[in-house]
């Protein structure tokens, strides 16, 4: 099995999953190869919670320009992740 901490890169917190927080939502940015399964036991060994199911997205790599230079942006996954109801809020969220 992979390293959990190599898997889950690290947490997107913005306005909108902030609200998502409420519901025990939360959205990571993971290793792209990395399936639903892998993610489901990464979160609930590093977090030791429940994990209720999860959803990814692949964000595709956008066209960029520097002066006259053309290039892409990384492409990355995106993961939501649900949590059971009784599972506890994530420590590493309590500051937003």
């Amino acid at each position: 099995m992979k390293n959990p901490r190599d898997i889950i890169k690290r947490p997107i917190i913005t306005e909108r999953t902030a609200e998502m927080m409420d519901d025990l939502k939360y959205v990571f940015e993971v290793d792209i190869r990395a399936n639903k399964t892998e993610i489901k036991a990464a979160i609930e060994q590093i977090f030791k919670v429940k994990v209720a199911g999860v959803n990814t997205l692949r964000v595709p790599a956008k066209p960029k320009r520097y002066g006259r230079y053309n290039g892409y942006t990384s492409e990355w996954k995106k993961a939501f992740v649900t949590l059971t109801a009784d599972s506890k809020p994530l420590e590493f969220f309590e500051t937003v």
